[in-house]
């Protein structure tokens, strides 16, 4: 019977009966009782049998065994939802029997007969554990026994000639077979896995209504033929063997739809977006698809560790972090699966399924498919995650510093003037900048490394001396500033006290690197009305002020003096010098860095960085006159000047048979300019150089400006076979937005995420992030200050294109970029790759 086998399958696990509920036992040992009374009782019933009949009864009951065995030998066992289904030719057994043995005996013959078949089936095909054959032998003689009952009370069947009375009291009997069975079965169920009770048993009778009909008709078939003429038997075995195929052709029908279903339903619920989630629902898929006993669902963590989930068929699930990757093969019932995505593993899922069930070309095939689905939902996830990460963390890096963790410079002045405008114009406020004596000696003597740990503490011990309404932030290099805002009135005398004591603070020793350091430190002070100045004349003034304190000795503090005030003068003085520098040939000059291919060491593009020969201020690097430029009429013909310059150096590239483009760094001012494609083109044509040996480089901030001109320049640019790269990705507020609104050619990382990958997850996951995000929209990556061979390897294992830094070369010279570049492309050619470069400047 469907619904008993199915209940039985359903307890068919690893361990046998071990795993069973004690209430299950109970029903059992329930059954074997009334299995027992009813075998009994139907023993003492007396034994009726027709006159002249020619065969003893014990062959009577003989047959009657037989034929409840072969009904059960004979039956379909599918795996179908979230069990297995076994359905028996039972009734047509049950009416036989009623037919040639006396009613009482039926009982005893069915037990006999169905433990006989379960435990030889058990014996040679492993099917079931003791326990589960006598819990089928007893569910299946009490329900014969209430089928034997009722039709008794109709009539009595043994030996009689079948008559429409005679019939109706076999149909009787045997649907009250199929009705007790199926109650059985369910109520077991219900005790081992807390089934509902009427659908189940409505899905169970469902399963079954046809074999029940066929059942029916064959057993009063045979009723018939047997007393008409036994001959007619012979034609029987055909017209069986067409009713099992059609039988199973059935139960394969209904198995394949509901598994399609289980699939529709198992990958639809992979549709989020949070990795667990998604984790979760493909535990509880594949328990459901594929019946599993365990799932095992192991993800790559972004860190390259594993995060395991795991699910079993009672309901258990949890989650866990493993440190190794899991094991690649599995037992005879174990299917495994690793979870790739375009080559990318993300993880492994391994399915258990219930001893002594092997997988099957279908389970092959379902978790093949149901696997492929699950990768890609799960690649999204991790996709979405760390794109979230990105977002969250260039939104936190937009407004603090890195090595301290304060406030940045921006971040300051836009928080610091929504403070004063929140105050009334005539409220006293201070602006303090601290400063760390001679901290360059720090990074010269112990390293970056140790410089960054010294900003750390420092930062750490004026944030305990900052009170509410102040804000302190780190303006850059070793700079600190403290706007004190509070509902307090400040004084000059008060002010003067906040950093003397900042001071004091800041010059306590400290530890860095196992070394006792005893720093000394300088800071400037402005009192001003909050109306009176806004965050940025604050900071200026507070910085002459600090330059004030640092020329009248180390370690002081000195409060603004404006009679001391020559920033305007100066400001004016250096934009007339660098007015005469262009003008000039050996002032301004180019300082050329390569980018490496980090699987070839051929060069892949050139840097052009500007430098200025002052003759009276020594050499100034970009920081020191680009902004003053930037914000002056000079940006048009300075920008030139650095195009015409680097082209001269692509022109020479050229000449010695060299694809190697040169880039040259673009502000927003200058994609403000709709005269800058003209010019660049004019300049393309004067040094006889294609537009492919050019790269601009552009930062996001771009995207704060007026966007419908400076989209105009940019796509003239790009129209005329300029490539664009976006520098500094990731550090902004707007990276990924930026990609999806500007056409790029190349994405190069931010130095500030390389240098930090080996010792924080967070800045090689995005470094990671980067590299997959360039590699899916077709852009080269490169990787910017790489300093050392192990940030080196690691970019190389990302999969990333080109990398520069120090590693390989300094900027250099723009006399020795031609010798630099051809010792590179060659040693390229003979598959060489040095590691460093000697003769960079």
């Amino acid at each position: 019977m469907s619904a008993l086998r199915a209940g039985i399958d359903r307890v068919a696990r690893g361990s046998g009966a071990a795993e069973v509920p004690v209430r299950a036992h109970a029903f059992t040992g329930l059954l074997v009782v009334l299995a027992v009374v009813a075998t009994i009782s139907g023993l003492l019933w007396p034994a009726f049998l027709r006159e002249g009949d020619s065969l003893p009864p014990a062959a009577r009951f003989g047959i009657a065994c037989g034929v409840m065995a072969l009904a059960q030998l004979a039956s379909l066992r599918l795996r179908i939802g979230s069990g297995r289904l076994s359905v028996t030719w039972g009734e047509a057994a049950l009416i036989i029997g009623l037919y040639v043995a006396p009613s009482g005996w039926l009982p005893a013959a069915t037990f006999a007969g169905t433990f006989a078949a379960w435990l030889l089936m058990s014996v040679f095909a492993k099917l079931r554990t003791p326990l589960e054959v006598l819990f089928i032998a007893a569910s299946q003689t009490v329900a014969v026994a209430g089928a034997v009952t009722v039709a008794c009370l109709l009539a009595d069947p043994i030996g009689a000639r079948l008559t429409p009375p005679l019939a109706a009291a076999l149909i009787l009997g045997a649907l009250t077979y199929l009705l007790v069975g199926a109650l059985l079965a369910v109520l077991f169920l219900r005790l081992v896995h807390g089934v509902p009770v009427f659908a189940t048993l409505v899905r169970a009778l469902n399963d079954k209504l046809l074999m029940f009909i066929g059942n029916v008709v064959v057993g009063l078939a045979v009723v018939a033929m047997v007393h008409s003429d036994p001959a007619w038997l012979f034609l029987l075995p055909p017209a069986l063997w067409l009713l099992q195929q059609t039988y199973g052709q059935r139960l394969r029908a209904a198995d394949e739809r509901r598994a399609w279903e289980e699939f529709a339903g198992a990958t639809s619920a992979l549709k989020k977006l949070d990795e667990d989630e998604v984790a979760t629902a493909g535990v509880a898929g594949a328990l459901r698809l594929l019946v599993a006993e365990r799932v095992d669902l192991d993800v790559v963590r972004m860190d390259g560790g594993w995060r395991r989930h795991h699910g079993d068929a009672d309901g258990g699930s949890g989650t866990m972090d493993v440190d190794e990757r899991p094991a690649t093969e599995g037992d005879d019932s174990t299917l495994v699966r690793e979870l790739t995505v375009r080559g990318q593993l993300v993880g492994q899922i391994r399915v258990a399924l219930p001893r002594p069930t092997l997988p099957s070309a279908r389970d092959e095939f379902a978790l093949r498919s149901f696997g492929d689905t699950l990768a890609v939902a799960l690649h999204d996830a991790v996709t979405h995650r760390a794109w979230s990460l990105l977002q969250e963390r260039s939104s936190y890096d937009a407004v603090h510093d890195a090595p301290t963790g304060l406030l940045n410079r921006a971040a300051v002045v836009a928080q610091g003037d929504a403070a004063l405008r929140k105050l009334g114009r005539d409220h006293p406020i201070a602006m303090l900048v601290v400063d760390i004596n001679r901290f360059r000696a720090v990074n010269d003597t112990l390293g970056h490394a140790a410089g960054d740990e010294l900003l750390a503490a420092t930062a750490t011990r004026m944030n305990t001396l900052t009170g509410p309404g102040e804000l302190l932030g780190r303006l850059g290099g070793d700079q600190f500033a403290l706007l004190i805002a509070g509902p307090e009135r400040m004084t000059t005398s008060r002010a003067l006290d906040r950093a003397d004591e900042m001071v004091d603070a800041v010059a306590e020793t400290t530890e860095v690197q196992g070394i006792a350091l005893a720093v000394e430190a300088s800071a400037g002070v402005v009192v001003a009305a909050a109306g009176g100045a806004n965050m940025g004349e604050l900071l200026r003034r507070a910085d002459i002020a600090l330059r004030q304190a640092k020329e009248g000795g180390g370690g002081n503090t000195a409060c603004y003096d404006p009679s001391r005030d020559e920033s305007s003068t100066d400001q004016l003085t250096l934009l007339s010098e660098l007015r005469e520098a262009l003008e000039a040939e050996d002032q301004l000059v180019l300082a050329l860095q390569p980018a490496v291919d980090l699987t070839t060491g051929a060069p892949t593009g050139v840097e052009a960085l500007i430098r200025w020969r002052h003759p009276r201020r020594g050499i100034l690097k970009p920081g020191d006159f680009v902004r003053a430029a930037e914000d002056s009429d000079l940006l048009g013909a300075f920008t030139l000047y650095v195009i015409d310059r680097a082209l001269r150096v692509a022109a020479d590239v050229a000449a010695h048979n060299m694809d190697v483009p040169i880039a040259v760094n673009l502000s927003a001012h200058n994609l403000l300019d709709q005269h800058l494609p003209n010019a660049v083109a004019e300049l393309l044509r004067k040094h006889a150089v294609g537009p492919e040996r050019l790269v601009f480089e552009i930062t996001e901030t771009v995207v704060m400006s007026d966007q419908e001109v400076i989209d105009e320049v940019l796509a003239a640019l790009r129209a005329m076979g300029i490539r664009i790269a976006l520098d500094d990705f990731g550090t902004g507020y707007s990276s990924l937005a930026f990609l999806e609104r500007v056409p790029v050619d190349e994405v190069k990382v931010d130095r500030s995420f390389v240098m930090r990958m080996a010792e924080s997850p967070q800045a090689a996951a995005i470094v990671r992030f980067t590299i997959n995000l360039g590699q899916e929209l077709g852009l080269r990556v490169v990787a910017e200050g790489v300093e050392t061979a192990a940030q080196r390897a690691a970019l190389e294992n990302l999969g990333c294109a080109a990398a520069q830094g120090y590693h390989f070369f300094k900027p250099m010279p723009a006399d020795k970029i031609v010798a630099v570049l051809s010792q590179l492309t060659d040693s390229a050619r003979a598959k060489v790759f040095p590691l460093r470069a000697d003769g960079s400047a």
